[in-house]
C-alpha cells in the first residue's frame, strides 16, 4: 500500500497567493494553477485581466511539472531537435497536454514531489517567477 502526500486546500491557495502577490509586482495579471501529485487541479485563480487562453495553457504547465516531476522549461531546453537529450515532440504527447513553455515547476516537500504550479499571461520569465514565488510561499508557510 502507498502512502501518499497531497497539498491541501489551504497550502494550494497560499501557493497561489504567493503567485498573486508577484504577479502584482510584475504588473501583469496572471492565470494561476495548483495540482496534487498526478496532475490534477486542486485549485485555480485568474487575476482580473488573465489572458483566456492561460487558462488551459496554465493548468497545463501544472500538470506536466507535477506528472514529469520537472520544470516545463528545462522541457524547452531539451526539445530541441539534434540536442544530445533530445525530447523533441515531447509536446505532443498526451493530445498536446505536455507544456515546454517556462511557468510550470513541481512542488516538493521532504523530498517528494506533491504538486505543481503553473502559471501563464507574461513572458515565460515572468510566469517562472512567478511560479517560484507560489513555492516559495508555500515554503516559507510549511516548510
Amino acid at each position: 500500500m502507498l502512502t501518499i502526500n497531497r497539498l491541501s486546500q489551504k497550502e494550494a491557495k497560499t501557493i497561489i497567493d504567493g503567485a498573486v502577490n508577484k504577479a502584482n509586482e510584475l504588473g501583469v495579471p496572471m492565470c494561476i494553477s495548483v495540482v496534487d501529485e498526478s496532475g490534477n487541479l486542486i485549485a485555480f485563480e485568474r487575476m482580473d485581466g488573465g489572458k483566456v487562453h492561460s487558462i488551459t495553457i496554465s493548468q497545463d504547465k501544472a500538470f506536466t511539472a507535477a506528472s514529469a516531476r520537472k520544470g516545463t522549461h528545462e522541457f524547452n531546453k531539451a526539445c530541441i531537435p539534434g540536442h544530445k537529450n533530445n525530447l523533441f515532440g515531447i509536446h505532443t504527447a498526451l493530445g498536446g497536454r505536455m507544456c515546454i513553455v517556462g511557468g510550470g515547476l513541481p512542488i516538493t516537500f521532504n523530498g517528494n514531489v506533491v504538486g505543481g504550479i503553473g502559471v501563464s499571461s507574461g513572458s515565460p520569465e515572468q510566469d517562472l517567477g512567478c511560479a517560484q514565488a507560489g513555492i516559495d510561499s508555500f515554503s516559507h508557510a510549511y516548510g
